[in-house]
């Protein structure tokens, strides 16, 4: 990894992410702050710092592995946040940290529910046509997408779907999002969410509702499933 980052540099690349992952197999507290200190020590741009999620069809998921447990989780979390904001890396994103004008614009697009072409094996892509959203992939096998590269499947997102969508990305976000933005992006009218949003700001999931915007409280950012599962 160090000798890639270094490469980047040499190369002239001026604009440096690193994605790690905590919450590792019996990884301790001190263990997850030694890995992203030695991040930090390279001084990149951006930082992507997430947990580890055991997906489906992976090794992990067949044979689940000795992880962290809940509290030495919520101290990673926390002693990463203070260590990445006293390195002078300011969250706006779950897991995204940047140096002052550095926010990834490619992520802030998909955040935003902005659209995006999938191109090569296995890509997705999100494309706006008129009031309807559309889902496309290609296939996985690279071999089947050489041999046609131009076929897409695509699948237009279902209506009743549109809202839990645009905000499991927009509420990642420490800025959240403007209603108006949320009108624009979906074609659903904002006073589908009024109720549930007044239950968000009442369990403190979320900021009271100020103009046009809604931002996702701390708490609310720790416990994003329970308030996709409110106001979603």
């Amino acid at each position: 990894t160090i000798t890639a980052f270094n490469g980047a540099r040499a190369a002239g690349f001026k604009r440096i992410n690193i994605d790690i992952m905590h919450g590792l197999p019996g990884q301790t507290s001190t263990g997850a702050l030694s890995d992203l200190e030695q991040a930090i020590a390279l001084k990149p741009d951006h930082i992507s710092w997430y947990e580890l999620t055991i997906e489906p069809n992976t090794y992990f998921y067949r044979f689940p592995p000795i992880v962290p447990d809940d509290n030495t989780l919520a101290d990673i979390t926390q002693l990463g946040q203070t260590l990445l904001t006293d390195s002078g890396y300011s969250q706006y994103e779950i897991s995204a940290y940047a140096k002052p004008g550095e926010q990834s614009q490619h992520n802030l697009n998909y955040w935003h529910f902005g659209d995006y072409l999938g191109i090569g094996a296995g890509a997705h892509g999100k494309v706006t046509r008129g009031p309807e959203i559309f889902r496309t992939t290609k296939s996985r096998v690279p071999k089947d997408y050489l041999s046609n590269h131009t076929k897409t499947h695509t699948t237009q997102v279902p209506a009743d779907e549109l809202l839990l969508e645009f905000l499991m990305n927009a509420l990642r976000l420490n800025a959240g999002f403007s209603i108006r933005g949320f009108e624009y992006r979906t074609g659903i009218e904002a006073k589908v969410l009024i109720d549930s949003l007044a239950e968000a700001a009442a369990k403190l999931l979320i900021d009271p509702i100020s103009g046009d915007r809604v931002q996702t409280t701390e708490l609310g950012r720790r416990f994003l499933n329970e308030l996709l599962a409110r106001v979603g």
